[in-house]
């Protein structure tokens, strides 16, 4: 099996760089201007077939067969800056460890605790303009790449998840609404704050059904945002293929769709979700899977959307590619975690044979990544 997966991993992702120099009007799609707001339809299949450039596995770190070994509590998320240093959040041990692009050891940040430069519950890990970001659900901390405290922003007045912090310094972060008058149902709301976390105006609101005893649904679609080299704000709730694009201000500017065959939930699915659950739970599995699970961003502003198609029979996932007009170019296997492109590099979280972390770095050939902002995450 690992073989297969590495073979899917080095055999591809597919050719982008070709669909330039290809006639566009090979896409079948449309796209129109409705209330201001560019709305992009894509078909089921995309513009390319076959593979052009491939990844070339070149750093793994956290594996005893690999380039570099070092053993992991629960490596989470991690980031790069622009001269190809890792920093990875553990957030078990509430630190993040940096490693140069070498994949060498140069030191911990943070440790558990609420004191200065300490880490309480860490999420996510972000590079930007020089700073690390470590988010945490009541605060955020900068620190230097070398491991100093820069400032710490609490949040006091909202306590937004998933914050991502853009090139102006400002957050985007999103929040759970709940309303005493309607108690079945919530509001998962998007949100852009100023760099203290005081809102600047609200992007987003997908009401939501809460699930208040009865049967659960493991398999519910997710709300998933990221923000992209270019500051733009991507969000989508996965009930069905609509991604929305915002612009550096908040402003909704596209909607990428696509029509899809769905993935049917299958019996080793429904078996792994049940197994371990006390038996006083019950399950409600739907019939097909939603659309889509999460997505990431190249420098070159395109998206990469992790569907639940599987490649070959593998636990390879099949990605759409959109360029970033949100036009469908291209499908690719990627291995589950893909986390970050960065310098013509792809960095991502996976597992050895033994089911430990594992970080892995691979180059990409023969195709550019290039931003054109030159923005780090």
């Amino acid at each position: 099996m690992m073989k297969t997966l590495r073979s899917l991993a080095l055999a591809g992702i597919v050719a982008l760089a070709a669909f330039c120099a290809k006639d566009k009007s090979a896409w079948q799609g449309t796209i129109e201007e409705v209330e201001g707001v560019t709305i992009v339809r894509n078909p089921a299949k995309p513009v390319l077939e076959g593979s052009l450039f491939t990844l070339e596995e070149e750093l793994s770190i956290g594996d005893e067969d690999g380039s570099r070994a070092i053993a992991f509590s629960d490596i989470s998320h991690l980031t790069a800056d622009d001269q190809g240093w890792i920093y990875a959040l553990d957030r078990k041990e509430s630190c993040v460890q940096v490693f140069d692009a070498d994949g060498r050891h140069l030191r911990t940040i943070g440790q558990p605790g609420q004191g200065p430069g300490d880490l309480n519950e860490p999420i996510f890990v972000y590079f930007l303009r020089g700073e690390l970001l470590v988010t945490q659900y009541e605060r955020l901390s900068f620190f230097s790449p070398a491991g100093d405290l820069l400032r710490t922003v609490p949040m006091v007045k909202e306590t937004p998840s998933r914050a991502r912090c853009n090139s102006r310094g400002n957050i985007i972060g999103t929040s759970s609404v709940f309303d005493p008058a309607t108690p079945e149902t919530y509001a998962f709301v998007l949100k852009l704050y100023d760099p203290e976390i005081t809102p600047i105006r609200e992007l987003a609101r997908v009401q939501m059904k809460r699930r208040i005893g009865g049967p659960v649904n493991p398999m519910r679609p997710t709300v998933y945002m990221t923000v992209d080299d270019q500051d733009r704000v991507i969000f989508a709730y996965a009930d069905k293929y609509e991604i929305q694009v915002f612009d550096p201000d908040g402003t909704l500017t596209r909607k990428i769709l696509k029509a899809y065959d769905p993935v049917t939930v299958t019996a080793e699915e429904k078996a792994a979700s049940v197994d371990g659950a006390p038996p006083q739970i019950k399950f409600d599995f739907p019939e097909h899977h939603s659309p889509f699970l999460r997505f990431i961003h190249d420098e070159a502003g395109r998206l990469y959307v992790q569907t639940y198609e599987k490649a070959g029979g593998t636990n390879v996932y099949v990605h759409d590619v959109f360029d970033p007009e949100g036009r469908f170019i291209a499908r690719v296997p990627l291995k589950r975690t893909p986390v970050l492109f960065r310098g013509g590099k792809l960095y991502s979280l996976e597992e050895s044979e033994e089911g430990y972390p594992v970080i892995k770095r691979y180059r990409v050939v023969g195709a550019s990544l290039a931003s054109t902002s030159g923005r780090p995450d």
